[in-house]
Formats: structure tokens, sequence, C-alpha cells
């Protein structure tokens, strides 16, 4: 059996041409470009609680990437580089090199390098840092919607929770919408491209990782400002316009999560630049509402004007 250290050489020892000195010393050394500051992300993933016993581990080393580019999108980060963490059951060859694969494949097209880490037995969890540049002066915040501005989000929420129903048995998905949900949930794609575009344009960001309305919620409380969001503008996907439990789609479209959407804000002025950033890079952008003077919640309205009743608003670990 390959001990810890072979492991590590084996599947997640790679050149880290970016960085100053990369893994196998007790730090790594790294050096942001002049005129950018660091943006520092962590995220785990528990067996059970973030993904079920026996997931595909070449998906679960995509979305452990995938997650943290979300957050450093979420701020117009460009990323750089990143720290794996592992505690694992057992030393599962065949698990390390699909897992790694699906790891540097992401790593790869966002050019992130791994410079460290560390892998330790125990339950199957894996924790990921990854540590990004921005021009301090145009990070995008939670704190900077202003009353007045558009709220927008990217491509659409609802799937990935879908497919949590789904596999809990609260509904049965006929394919493809079966086999498009579960993309969404285990291999999601980070808006990397996006959050860069919107430095300078956005007043506030942040991704959906939570729900929509529990996310939004973090803006609200850091701006000052309540929204009004229009549950009839709310882009549906496929697999949610196919499902005829209305119920369940509410939930999905505002308090599932797992989406890793990027909601921002923007003046009313701007709309003609986000609309051609959309055009630009390929991503369906939706205005979904507004930033209004008051207290820091979310009113979700029909089509009509009329406030809906919200249950959950999103995922929280310790409720």
């Amino acid at each position: 059996m390959a001990s810890e250290f072979e492991l590590i050489q084996r599947y997640f020892s790679r050149p880290a041409p970016s960085a100053v000195l990369g893994a196998g010393d007790d730090c790594a050394l790294v050096r942001p470009k002049p005129g950018m500051t660091l943006a520092v992300t962590t995220d785990m993933l528990l067996e059970g609680t973030h993904f079920h016993a026996g997931a595909d581990a070449r998906r679960l080393g995509h979305k452990s990437l995938a997650v943290n580019l979300s957050d450093l999108a979420a701020m117009g980060a460009d990323p750089r580089w990143g720290l794996l963490s592992l505690a694992l059951p057992a030393a599962d060859e065949s698990w390390l090199s699909a897992f790694s694969e699906g790891f540097y494949a992401l790593a790869a097209r966002y050019g992130v390098d791994l410079i460290g880490g560390d892998t330790t037995r125990g339950p199957l969890t894996i924790s990921v840092t990854l540590i990004g540049e921005v021009p301090v002066e145009l990070a995008l915040r939670r704190d900077g919607a202003l009353a007045g501005d558009d709220i927008w989000m990217s491509g659409s929420t609802g799937e990935a929770a879908l497919a949590l129903a789904a596999l809990s048995g609260r509904i049965k998905l006929a394919e493809p919408f079966r086999t498009q949900c579960l993309a969404r949930l285990e291999a999601p794609e980070p808006r990397v491209e996006l959050g860069g575009r919107l430095r300078g344009l956005a007043r506030s960001a942040i991704d959906v990782s939570d729900g929509l309305l529990a996310d939004l919620g973090h803006i609200l409380e850091m701006s000052g400002a309540g929204a009004e969001v229009w549950y009839d503008t709310l882009p549906r996907a496929p697999g949610i316009a196919a499902c005829g439990d209305a119920t369940l789609v509410r939930e999905c479209l505002t308090s599932g999560g797992d989406d890793y959407e990027l909601v921002f804000t923007a003046p009313p002025h701007r709309r003609g630049e986000v609309q051609a950033v959309s055009g630009d890079i390929g991503l369906a952008l939706t205005r979904i509402g507004n930033i209004v003077p008051g207290e820091a919640r979310s009113i979700l309205r029909d089509a009509q004007g009329n406030a809906i009743p919200v249950g959950r608003a999103g995922f929280d670990h310790f409720r």
C-alpha cells in the first residue's frame, strides 16, 4: 500500500510556475502581481452533508474546486493558487486518480496552481482554499447595493435542488431532465469570466450557494437595504419548467442551494452594459428585481405585485 507522501507525489504534485515556491516545503510562497490584492476563500465538502456516499470521484474533484472559484468570481477576482486538504477513510488509488483528474481539469481551465495541502485518515472530507487577485478598488463586495439598483442573476437557479429532491425520492424526474439536474448539482460551472467583467460595473455581488433569497439577504444585510424580487421573471431551466409540482418549483428557484450563479446589483443606467456583457460571454443575465429602501429583507412578488409568502429562504447547516 502506498504511503501518504507517495499518494501526494503520485496524484497531487505538479509544477506551480506561478508560485515563488510551490508544494514541498513547510509553506508555499506566492507574490501577487503589481497593483493587485489577494482574495482568499475556503470551503469544506463533507460526505453525507455536501455529497452522497459513492458520489462520482471525478465530478467531486471538479466541484471541490468549483465552489471556491465561485467565491472568487463573486469578488471579481482572478484565480491563482489553491491548497487542497483531504481526510480519507482509505487510500483508494482509483478514487484518488479520478478525483485528481476532475480537480486538475478545472484548475487548468482557470490557471490555478496547486501549491500545497494536507492528507489524513478520517471520514471523507475535502477542504480547498483558493487564492486569487483583484485590484482592491475594483473588488466586488456585498455592501455596495443602493436603493434603486437593479438586481441581476446569471443563468438560472433550482436544478441542483431539484436533483436533490429526486435523489431523496420526493419527485421522479424523466430523462433528459434528471441527467441535466444531476450535472448542475455534481459539476457546477463557476462564473469566473462574468465576475471579472463585472468589475467597475456591479455595485455588489454574491454567489448563490445556499439559496437565492438567503444569499441575496447577505447583500441586503451588509448594504442596509431591502429588495423586491419578481417571481415570474426568475428564469426556468428545462428541468424546472417541466416540473409539475408548483410548490417544489418555488422552493427550488428561491431557496435551493448549490447553483453557484452570481447575483449582483447595478444602477439602471448601466443596463445596456450588463446586457452587452451577457452577449459577449454567452451567458444569460436576467433582471429579477430592485433594491429598495427599508428593512434588510426580500419581498417576493407575483405578476400582479402581490407579496408571495416565503418559508425557508435557504440552506443553513445548523437549522
